[in-house]
């Protein structure tokens, strides 16, 4: 070795700083580790609520409560079970987990009050949810990860113009096209349906009726508050709207929402004038190739059914009594088969009926239930007619049999808060639920589902970076770390360190003057005459008289005065011919005279 060689000694802890290599690192994914963390943790005890009521034939041994990670647990006093019996229950709940896609599961949160719709479209890769916060989130599952579970746009479909009081109302239904999927119908609180498109553009919007009109078959809208609506099942330019003026209405969507026909369901309650609420829904496809089937509900406990191609003169069948009266029947719903319609009304019951015997419920069973705080309550079919899915009053999942309605699975998903939409896609296998509590739940098992919230699971991660980190970082605008910081006065009082307009970042003006409502316009300040307009030289230089705005009207007036007594523009005809005006002379005592006078009289 050389006496000039520089030796330096090895430093482990620098090695383990810098990077290995330059460029783009590829990001691995723990995939097996992912699909843990997803996995729903077991529920041991029963869950199962209101065994007696969906029981009623007293047949317990066949209702099973159900773990939180898809698997039943049997019923009954297992305390002196021996092993071998542990065994095969271990058995039966790995069958029962393969069943149904419900062993994992993925929450979005990305509305700040109760779900009220939602909706798939048939590739199953954007999802999109309608809340009472009288917004629509849209999600696109190929653009989120593990830990960038968000929304990638916001819309208020109610929203007409960019200011702070324009009115907002809450959405009611959300549905995408099942043959277009390019667009997407949305109902919320108002007489007027929209249609947008699958990146939240506008595309149409229904025309409002005249409500000074008796006759609703010569209105060209609805007149009240639409409730619900849907699509065709086979033709992409018709769709059917619900409201509150009893009318059910078909549109013509190929170029805008042109009304195509106006269906006038007369009650027969007593005192209700022939008029009463369409409070949900359903086109069924058409089974063996028959015309396709359109049931709705009404308040006044109805269920009728129309042909889907028309006429709708009359009812093709009607059920006055399906439902208790006064009632709101929110969940509606036709099997694929177009055979089978399940309802769940207001009077805590879910009730089967035949298309083909439309006249009494081939089931039913009694299911508490919760539209009289969220009307849009539903209910469902599986893609192959062979489960319905509804939600309960404290949170929990029933997959229930369509032949005798008694739960085959329960599980709970958000408990304390009611399940208001559900939706279990064909394509992914998983079933989306929306709840109370502001929550989406996307329930899927990695053996039997496909893509949606797999792919998501399967992606790496995104590293979140230390600057996004509040509690590392400090904000410049807080001038303190986090946003919970206080500072102390100096009276030695605490204060909060967050400024009003943190607190509030949609009232009040910057500094600027600019208004902190993203929806108020900003209106550029003004100073008399235009002066700070960029158009003002163009005013001065091409309006004749412009100019007179900035000055004093009285001064312009007397610089023409000399002029206007040489040159009289009026009078200049009697100019030559004008009397000179001869004044009487009056002496100072006649002055003194008429001063005297004028005292005696006011004295």
């Amino acid at each position: 070795m050389d006496e000039d060689e520089i030796v330096v000694a090895e430093d482990d802890a620098l090695k383990e700083f810098l990077p290995n290599g330059f460029g783009k690192q590829e990001k691995e994914a723990n995939v097996a580790l992912q699909f843990e963390r997803s996995k729903r943790p077991r529920h041991e005890k029963s869950v199962l609520e209101g065994v007696g009521s969906l029981g009623q034939d007293g047949d317990d041994e066949h209702t099973r409560s159900v773990d939180d990670g898809g698997k039943d647990v049997a019923n009954g006093d297992n305390d002196h079970a021996n092993e071998d019996d542990d065994d095969d229950d271990d058995d039966i709940d790995e069958e029962e987990e393969d069943e149904y896609p419900v062993s994992h599961e993925l929450v979005l949160k990305t509305h700040e009050r109760p779900i009220t719709s939602m909706t798939l479209d048939p590739s199953g890769s954007r999802l999109i949810t309608g809340s009472t916060d009288c917004t629509v989130k849209f999600h696109d599952f190929a653009s989120m990860t593990p830990t960038t579970l968000r929304a990638f746009k916001s819309v208020d479909p109610t929203a007409t113009k960019t200011s702070a009081n324009s009115e907002t109302h809450p959405v009611h239904h959300v549905e995408f096209n099942p043959v277009s999927p390019s667009s997407v119908l949305v109902v919320s609180a108002i007489p007027q349906a929209k249609l947008l498109s699958r990146d939240g553009e506008p595309l149409a919007e229904s025309v409002k009726g005249d409500m000074y009109l008796r006759d609703m078959h010569n209105t060209k809208g609805h007149v009240s508050e639409v409730t619900t609506g849907t699509w065709h099942p086979t033709n992409r330019d018709i769709c059917v709207t619900a409201g509150t003026d009893s009318t059910l209405r078909t549109w013509d969507c190929s170029i805008r929402m042109v009304q195509k026909d106006v269906i006038v369901h007369k009650s027969r309650a007593a005192g209700s004038a022939g008029r009463t609420r369409m409070t949900a829904v359903a086109w069924g496809a058409s089974p063996a190739g028959n015309s396709t089937s359109l049931v709705a509900a009404a308040l006044d406990g109805s269920l009728v059914m129309w042909s889907g191609d028309g006429p709708y003169a009359r009812p093709s069948a009607e059920i006055r009594d399906a439902h208790q009266r006064d009632t709101w029947t929110g969940g509606l719903d036709i099997s694929p088969d177009g055979r089978i319609v399940v309802t769940r009304g207001g009077d805590d019951t879910i009730k089967l009926w035949d298309t083909r015997k439309f006249k009494s419920p081939i089931s039913t069973v009694a299911h508490p239930s919760t539209t009289s705080q969220y009307p849009t309550t539903g209910i469902k079919f599986s893609p192959t007619s062979t489960s319905i899915i509804t939600g309960s009053a404290t949170g929990s999942l029933y997959i229930l049999n369509p032949a005798t309605l008694k739960p085959e699975l329960t599980t709970p998903v958000t408990p304390n808060f009611p399940i208001i939409s559900l939706l279990w896609h064909p394509k992914l296998n998983q079933i989306l639920t929306s709840s109370a509590n502001a929550e989406t739940h996307v329930l899927y098992n990695p053996s039997l589902s496909q893509r949606g919230a797999i792919d998501i699971m399967s992606r790496a991660p995104k590293r979140r970076h230390i600057d996004d980190d509040p509690s590392l970082t400090t904000d410049t605008s807080l001038a303190l770390a986090g946003t919970d910081a206080q500072i102390i006065a100096p009276n030695g009082n605490l204060s909060s360190a967050v400024p009003h307009h943190h607190k509030q970042p949609t009232t009040g003006l910057t500094a600027s003057g600019r208004s902190r409502d993203p929806r108020r316009p900003h209106i550029p300040l003004t100073t008399p005459f235009a002066k700070t307009q960029p158009d003002a030289r163009h005013v001065r230089d091409n309006i004749p008289l412009s100019s007179m705005r900035d000055e004093d009207p009285r001064e312009a007036l007397l610089k023409y005065a000399e002029k206007a007594e040489r040159e009289p523009m009026f009078t200049n005809a009697w100019k030559k011919t004008q009397p000179k005006t001869i004044y009487a002379e009056v002496s100072d005592e006649e002055e003194e005279e008429e001063r005297e006078k004028k005292r005696v009289r006011q004295g």
